[in-house]
């Protein structure tokens, strides 16, 4: 993504720079906050995903390397009224939310249970170079009644923010469920 340095910051430049099509940006998290402003269009494939992005942005030659922090959306149109950058820093760990990918088929489900998810992210602490694109969730050990839960996840120089007993998957039991085979 590139953009370029805001002259003036203010209600007045940010109505006209929305006005051109573009979005007023703000990278904070290094030694000093950089004001710029963006094409609308470059925010389309960092938005539209549910996967999270480390994003090197270009101001006016020079390189951050950032992740989107935070975007406030017009209530109405659903324009990009603003959007937050965090500067990281390679040294220092990082928190942010990654999502979940359920794999695998549960024993539960194709007896007639429910598979319910709870979670669709998770907060985690890592160092830039730790950070998953995403976070794994197997469901083929899940019977009829049983949950994955936070602390089943285990991932190396991860740290994982949400409550430890926090229940990511469940299978419940419904109405048709098939009784267990003789032996099981």
């Amino acid at each position: 993504m590139s953009g370029s340095l805001r002259g003036n910051v203010g209600k007045k430049d940010a109505k006209a720079q929305r006005n051109a099509g573009k979005v007023p940006c703000v990278i904070y998290g290094g030694k000093e906050q950089v004001h710029f402003s963006a094409d609308e269009v470059s925010f389309k494939p960092i938005l539209y995903t549910p996967n999270t992005h480390l994003i090197n942005i270009n101001v006016d030659g020079k390189e951050y390397l950032t992740v989107l922090q935070d975007v406030q959306s017009h209530p109405v149109s659903d324009k990009i009224l603003h959007a937050d950058f965090l500067q990281l820093n390679p040294e220092k760990p990082v928190i942010i939310s990654v999502p979940i990918r359920v794999t695998g088929t549960s024993p539960g489900v194709l007896r007639g249970g429910k598979l319910v998810k709870k979670f669709r992210k998770l907060k985690i602490k890592a160092l830039i170079q730790h950070l998953p694109d995403e976070i794994e969730v197997s469901i083929s050990e899940l019977d009829l009644n049983q949950s994955f839960r936070v602390s089943d996840l285990k991932l190396d120089n991860v740290e994982f923010l949400d409550i430890p007993t926090g229940i990511i998957v469940t299978v419940l039991s419904t109405r048709n469920v098939e009784p267990a085979a003789p032996g099981k």
